[in-house]
């Protein structure tokens, strides 16, 4: 009887834990929609901006404005921002980030650079005050739907720094959303800026002959629209890197419920067989000792 009665509990205790994970699979379906509308509306924005600058900037201009002064070799001073999410319940989703922020580290200070931790999401903030790691700065106020107000907030302080040579390299370790089953942890680097001017048109040469094929007068003049464009194309990487975490976030949680409510169910499936065994068991005794009983009050 004991045994029964711990199986049934046992049953209705996994069916309560089922209910949940397919609530919380529900939400998350939700948010993941959400979610994606916001990387999918951030990505004509950040594509048109990046060929405005591409028309722009000539290696001329470019020598000009600090965000575009060309990397080091070896950076000394780096600023490294890592995105993990407040709560948990996600699968290895933050285990992933911060195994990806561990391994930086060990690179960026085995090549002798001076490291700060910038840290967003609780997760993360706890597991490097678990580790004695001291912390640059911390946030854990960016919820699942950042704005660019945020990514405004948490970049502007590090473009200054960066701007007066107090830093040499900013970089962003998020998760990348490419479908609710892959949010690989991505490598973003942010400052020196790599414009679509020096990633994508080839050398000096092809750019400037691009530059004077275009046949238009410029009011304001080039140097002041990139003096406001080029913080605008940082702060859209940026806010780009937030939606896209939360996304990731939203995928991740998703699938961790749904295993979760799939192996609630196979768990369940075992346990009502195991009952009715052991209840068929308990009820073939019971018939057992009633026929032997009779038997013995016969002779």
């Amino acid at each position: 009887m004991a045994k029964t009665r711990d199986l049934r509990r046992r049953i209705r205790s996994i069916e309560n834990t089922r209910q949940i994970t397919k609530t919380m699979e529900m939400v998350a379906t939700s948010r993941l929609k959400r979610a994606q509308d916001r990387v999918v509306a951030a990505r004509p924005y950040a594509q048109a901006l990046a060929e405005v600058l591409a028309n722009l900037l000539t290696p001329e201009l470019a020598e000009r404005f600090p965000l575009l002064r060309p990397p080091l070799a070896s950076p000394r001073r780096v600023a490294l921002v890592s995105l993990t999410s407040n709560r948990g319940l996600c699968g290895a989703f933050n285990a992933n980030l911060i195994r990806e922020t561990r391994l930086r580290i060990a690179e960026l200070e085995e090549r002798g650079a001076r490291v700060e931790l910038h840290l967003i999401g609780r997760k993360g903030i706890g597991y490097f005050r678990f580790l004695g790691r001291e912390l640059a700065s911390q946030r854990h106020d960016i919820t699942d739907r950042p704005t660019m107000e945020q990514a405004i907030a948490l970049i502007t302080p590090l473009m200054e720094r960066f701007a007066r040579g107090e830093l040499d390299q900013v970089e962003f370790i998020f998760a990348r959303f490419v479908s609710a089953l892959s949010t690989p942890p991505t490598r973003l680097p942010v400052l020196p800026l790599a414009t679509p001017a020096r990633g994508r048109t080839g050398g000096p040469a092809n750019r400037t002959a691009r530059h004077a094929a275009l046949n238009y007068i410029l009011k304001p003049s080039a140097e002041e629209l990139l003096a406001q464009l080029l913080p605008l194309y940082v702060q859209n990487q940026v806010y780009r890197a937030l939606v896209e975490s939360a996304a990731s976030e939203q995928g991740a949680r998703r699938t961790a419920m749904k295993n979760a409510t799939d192996s609630a169910g196979d768990m369940i499936d075992v346990l009502r067989r195991t009952f009715n065994r052991a209840r068929q068991a308990q009820i073939t005794q019971e018939i057992a000792e009633i026929v032997g009983g009779a038997e013995a009050l016969k002779g």
